[in-house]
């Protein structure tokens, strides 16, 4: 045995816990970390911005279902990632973020990359933040960021190391590495509580499951799958859940939101909600797309999830993989009812997307952005394909346009409406797949937050196709002005007519740049040909107004009632 430094204690824990890849950025501060990475061969992919190795970090979990791990230097390396770190914190997605510091002697000093508190930076948008203050402590805090990230519900941690603590060294025989830092067995409901859902899904006229990430984090899709088989129940997922159960399964019913579109043919009477928030996104408020008259059973592994912003019937606090085997186990003691014609309704709106958009965006010029998304979704279908969207009404109508089959294969926004997650979310998915074609729809505004990504997936040889919607516009903020104010009251919301694919050429990418319709799909197959990175730039219709933004924007620009205001996103409220 001799001497190790913290980079090397840090490394064989990673590597431990099945670590196998991480993201980040060159920082000295780092390189003990770095120089230990290569000698036990763990992948390191080096972006060009830190944000971009936090959104591969949170990529790469989700479309794993794994812990992402990105390590960032001091100062403006932390800064930078706080972005990244916020959008995991509020979509629940277990991510370690390893943070560089000046020297812990040099408090007070200004030092370089220094001067603030990194860890009450981070404190509101993770789990659990810390500063490793002692070599020989290093162990137990790497075991406690790895334990808190993953268990109960997931988010990312943030473990601050300072180069004095990092660079230090320790003879080996001093230092145990911890292996059993996790509870061994999920938590389950009670068999009354078992009997209690099967009850009321059994009686039941019009039941629906919501499958949210709990399902794809606690590994629970064959789970979830085996349930909907038996009982009929059709089932819909939101973006971390999404093809849990796959979508080309006759009772896949599509997103959350299909419950509001297939209102005409009824409201579910029974919801049985697995891990997921209940937020705008998933019917959190009264009344909304779930109906209060409903009886929503909702399964969390977290208790103060339950019953957030509305009430909840029953209430359940446990692991959603657990939850699902504990039903399969006694479902086979009911008779189940068909209920055709009640899954057949929620999966009308795919189809009614369709009937209203293929007519006029068939062949018409410029490019409609529907006849972008489908195509697109054409091309993506095989069960290995990788979709990611990125933007405002773009990532909308990829959503809707496309038939995901395999969990973790669509990535897209959540709760924190981060735009420029797209290249760095397709670059973990390819790392990540290496095998399977990865494609990511981008709008010509969200490609410009981290457009410097094209090069790193040229240095890491990433045939990644990048499509760019480019309408030359931001697009749900010019239509939601246009809606509130007038056509001639748009402000900050114009980009031009930009030649993204030359820019990516000048990285090393293969590029086209597209105007008509038919020459979509050539352009496409012809990226993907190519083995390379690919940017296809495609001049898309700005004046098509996306339903997601005429559904967020709601009654603004109609005259409000007394004592309201109409405001976009959040529709018609209350003067405070």
């Amino acid at each position: 045995m001799g001497e190790i430094d913290g980079g090397e204690i840090l490394v064989r824990m990673l590597k431990a816990e099945g670590v196998d890849c991480v993201f980040t950025l060159h920082g000295g501060h780092l390189d003990a970390i770095f120089q230990s990475a290569v000698r036990h061969g763990l992948k390191l992919v080096d972006t060009r911005h830190e944000q971009a190795a936090g959104h591969a970090a949170d990529g790469w979990a989700r479309t794993t279902g794994r812990l992402g791990v990105a390590i960032v230097t001091a100062g403006p390396g932390v800064t930078d990632v706080v972005t990244a770190v916020a959008n995991a914190y509020l979509d629940c997605v277990p991510v370690l973020i390893i943070g560089g510091r000046s020297p812990l002697i040099d408090d007070e000093r200004l030092p370089l990359q220094g001067g603030f508190s990194q860890v009450d930076l981070m404190k509101p948008v993770t789990k659990w933040s810390a500063t490793v203050t002692h070599l020989q402590r290093l162990p137990d805090y790497v075991a406690q960021a790895l334990r808190i990230a993953t268990s109960g519900r997931p988010g990312p941690v943030f473990l601050e190391l300072p180069v004095d603590v990092l660079f230090a060294r320790i003879d080996e025989s001093r230092i145990k590495l911890p292996a059993a830092y996790r509870p061994a067995e999920r938590a389950a409901p009670e068999p009354a509580t078992v009997r209690l859902i099967l009850d009321r899904l059994a009686a039941a006229e019009r039941p629906v499951i919501m499958a949210g990430g709990g399902v794809w984090f606690s590994g629970a899709s064959d789970e979830l799958r085996a349930f909907a088989e038996h009982t009929g129940i059709p089932v819909l997922a939101n973006g971390k859940g999404r093809a849990c159960l796959p979508e080309d399964h006759p009772l896949s019913g599509g997103g959350f939101m299909s419950l509001a579109v297939a209102r005409q043919a009824g409201t579910p009477d029974v919801v049985l909600m697995l891990g997921a928030r209940l937020g705008l996104f998933t019917g959190g408020a009264q009344n909304s797309f779930i109906p209060d008259s409903a009886h929503l059973i909702q399964v969390d592994i977290e208790a103060e999830e339950i019953g957030r912003n509305r009430d909840v019937q029953t209430g359940i606090v446990a692991d959603c993989r657990a939850t699902l085997r504990a039903l399969n186990d006694a479902v086979a003691t009911r008779a189940w009812t068909s209920r055709g014609d009640w899954g057949a309704a929620l999966r009308a709106p795919r189809g009614a997307m369709d009937a209203v958009f293929s007519g006029p965006a068939s062949c018409a010029a410029p490019i409609h952005p529907y006849r972008l998304a489908h195509d697109i979704a054409g091309i993506m279908d095989r069960p290995s394909d990788v979709l990611i969207g990125d933007g405002g009404e773009t990532s909308f109508w990829l959503e809707m346009a496309s038939t995901i089959r395999a969990p973790g294969h669509w990535l897209s926004h959540g709760y924190l409406g981060c735009l420029g997650t797209g290249l760095p979310f397709a670059i973990a998915a390819q790392v990540a797949h290496p095998d399977s074609r990865v494609l990511c729809l981008t709008g010509d505004g969200s490609v410009g937050l981290n457009f410097a990504e094209f090069d790193t997936m040229v240095r890491h040889k990433l045939p990644i196709v990048i499509v760019v919607n480019n309408d030359q516009q931001w697009g749900m903020s010019k239509h939601g002005q246009e809606l509130m104010y007038g056509k001639d009251h748009t402000v900050v919301t114009d980009l031009g007519t930009v030649r993204y694919d030359l820019a990516a050429a000048g990285f090393g990418c293969y590029a086209e740049h597209v105007e008509d319709a038919a020459a979509l799909v050539p352009a496409i197959e012809r990226a993907f040909e190519s083995g390379r990175p690919a940017c296809i730039n495609v001049q898309t219709d700005p004046s098509v107004i996306a339903p997601i933004t005429l559904a967020m924007v709601g009654r603004a620009g109609a005259e409000s009632r007394p004592g309201t205001v109409s405001m976009p996103y959040y529709g018609e409220r209350e003067v405070v």
